[in-house]
Order: structure tokens, then sequence, then C-alpha cells
């Protein structure tokens, strides 16, 4: 009965048999990755230089955007080496650090999309006091707390994983090592039973912060329907329904995906799932965020007029 560190490689799914598929999710992915870090890398550019967007949901937003960065970083590149070179096989470490990795961006980003629930909240609900409760130290400390959050969170579950034994072979059902799939290989009920404890620890924290997301969309809709001006209203709503899209979208998909029952399991859905809640984001993201946020799209529009015009008088000085 051998444990993980005694297996030299994972083999992960062949996303295709064919040549011209393979190919095909090359380009796809490749497509994807420069897409997510395109739009991701705009965002953290206008933020930056942007002294309209150093505001707290912009401070979080950054965050939130090298988070995308870490989740499309950690997957798709093995997937497409994998696609491009016909291979299969991840080795012990890359797979790992790809567990840690993927899992540490994923709880930051809750945790940063709990905090921005937070953000919106005070500023409307409590509009007086947002300067007190949500100033530069203040957001400094939360967004730390979300990355070792994320930190902590990743290291258990990672350290528990790769300590069981394995005895169904090495083969996962999936494009990238996922700990669900990892826990099918495992022979030890004690290690099995350990990470479904912490899991079901995971699982009432998320549940906590679920609660309190829903309890401050509550109040937030109804000060909201309570501003007599349509205008006012419209402004408000444009600033939480990104979060709230972008919230939605990262929950279902993320919760469906590890909580479903084994009867309606298959690769293909379980391929999907995993496609949406660890591929997907990172690319709608910031295209949520950017059509919703006038700010934003302010910015973005200034530094690419910006971009262009010195690129041309660049060329006409040159001629």
């Amino acid at each position: 009965m051998p444990n993980s560190s005694s297996m030299p490689q994972f083999l992960l799914l062949a996303l295709a048999d064919r040549r011209e598929l393979q190919l095909l999710h090359f380009w796809l992915f490749l497509a994807i990755s420069l897409a997510a870090l395109l739009a991701n890398g705009l965002i953290l550019s206008a933020v930056a230089c942007d002294h309209h967007l150093h505001t707290p949901m912009g401070f979080f937003l950054l965050n939130l955007s090298l988070t995308d960065l870490g989740c499309i970083c950690t997957t798709v590149p093995k997937a497409m080496h994998n696609s491009l070179w016909d291979t299969r096989t991840i080795s012990y470490k890359g797979c790992a650090a790809q567990v840690f990795l993927l899992l540490f961006f994923l709880a930051t980003e809750f945790s940063l999309l709990t905090i921005m629930c937070y953000d919106r909240y005070v500023a409307i609900c409590k509009p007086l006091h947002y300067g007190t409760l949500l100033g530069s130290r203040a957001c400094a400390h939360m967004a730390a707390a979300a990355w070792a959050t994320g930190f902590l969170y990743s290291l258990l579950h990672t350290a528990n994983t790769f300590s069981l034994p394995l005895c169904q072979g090495n083969a996962l059902g999936q494009f990238f090592c996922e700990i669900p799939h990892i826990l099918k290989l495992s022979c030890s009920h004690s290690g099995y039973l350990r990470e479904i404890g912490l899991m079901v620890v995971s699982a009432c924290s998320g549940f906590g912060c679920f609660v309190f997301i829903v309890f401050s969309y509550v109040q937030i809709f109804r000060a909201v329907l309570r501003i007599p001006s349509q205008q006012g209203r419209h402004k408000a709503f444009s600033t939480c329904l990104p979060h709230l899209a972008v919230l939605s979208l990262f929950l279902s998909t993320g919760i469906f995906s590890h909580l479903k029952l084994p009867s309606i399991s298959s690769l293909s859905l379980d391929l999907a799932l995993s496609i949406l809640y660890s591929v997907v984001p990172p690319v709608l993201n910031p295209l949520i965020y950017s059509l919703r946020n006038q700010e934003l799209k302010d910015a973005l529009r200034k530094m690419m007029t910006g971009f262009f015009s010195g690129a041309v008088k660049c060329r006409l000085s040159g001629a």
C-alpha cells in the first residue's frame, strides 16, 4: 500500500485522443489564458495608475485580479503543454504544487469577495462611517487576512491529501490535480475521514460567509429601494450587481463541483464544472466589473487612449 510520496507521477485526463482536437484544445486554452492575462492586466494597470480608483473597492479589485491571474496560471499552462505534446503525466511535486496553489488562490478569492460585499454594505447602508470602517489600514488588514486564510486553508488540505496512502492506481479523471479525484485513489479510511472533516469545517466557514453575504445584500437592497432618485438607485445597483454576478458564478460552480452526488458524476460533467470555476471566472470577472463600473471604464478608456496616442506619436516621429 504505497503512499503518495512514493508515486513518481500522476496521469491526468486526456482531453481528446485525436491529434486535431488536442491542438484545438491547446489553441482554446491559449486564447483563454491570453484573454485573462490581458483583461486582468488592464485592471491592475488602471487601478494602479488612476488616482480615482485608489479606493477600498479598487484596492480589493486589484487583489481579486491577482487571484484570477494565479488561478489561470496554475492549471492552464500544464493543460496546454499536455495537449500540445500529447502527454498526460504530471509529477508528484507538480501535482502537489498545483493543488496547493489552486486552493490558495480560490480560497483567497472567496475571502476577498466576502470582504467586497462588506465594502458595498458599508458604502450603501453606513455611508457616514465608510471612511472610518474602511480606511487604508483596515483595508490592508482585511486583504492580508484574506491571503493568510487562503494560505492556511490550502496548506491544511494539501498536507493531508498528499499524506494519504494510495492503492487505486495513479490516474486522475481531471485535466488538473483536484483533491476529490486524488481521494478516489486513497485506501486509507482514517485519512479520507480526516479530509472529509476538513472539508466539513471549511464548508461551515464558507456557509457562515454565505449567510453574511446574503444578510448584507438583503440590507443593501432594502437601502437602495429607499433611495428617492432613480439615478441614485441606478448608481447603487451598478456597483453591487457586478459583485453579485461574480460571486454567484464562483459559488454555484465551485460548490456543485465539490458537493455533487456521486450518482450524477461523469467525466464530461466534472470537466465542464472544473472549467467553470477555475478557468472561466478569471476571464469574466474583469469584464463584468469593467462593464458595470463607470469609473473603471473611464480609467481604462483614458489609459487605452493615452497608449494609442503615444504609439501614433512614436510612429510619426520615427517616420
